[in-house]
């Protein structure tokens, strides 16, 4: 986004609302943290530490479009989980930046079980 005022030039950086974006989806129950991808595999489940994973965006002077990629808690319906997150992430992004966001679409990569969710934690609070 960039805004011309009389008192100079505002921009917001696509790292800023990916940023934005990766919390708000982190904040949201049901989401157990952000995928990486395919090519990094399952294994590499990320904390808020780097929330950028998981979050594209293409970032223009007035709208953003945002793409996540997200794994799921069991036993949580994923559908309505989605249209809660997708929610979440617009209310932030338009409220933080000033920008309208066009779409939110997420891609479910995984659902996580509580006790590999907890072994997750253990392992990365353990080695640092």
């Amino acid at each position: 986004m960039t805004e011309d005022m009389n008192t100079g030039l505002i921009r917001i950086s696509d790292d800023v609302v990916s940023t934005i974006a990766g919390l708000a989806a982190l904040e949201t129950p049901g989401i157990a943290a952000m995928s990486g991808g395919i090519s990094e595999g399952l294994a590499k489940r990320l904390s808020g530490r780097n929330v950028q994973k998981g979050v594209s965006v293409e970032v223009g002077q007035l709208e953003a479009a945002i793409d996540l990629r997200i794994i799921v808690q069991y036993g949580i319906p994923i559908q309505e989980v989605c249209r809660v997150l997708q929610g979440n992430v617009r209310e932030a992004v338009e409220n933080m930046t000033g920008l309208n966001v066009v779409e939110v679409n997420v891609k479910v990569e995984g659902v996580i079980f509580k006790d590999e969710e907890q072994e997750e934690l253990q392992l990365q609070n353990r080695v640092k």
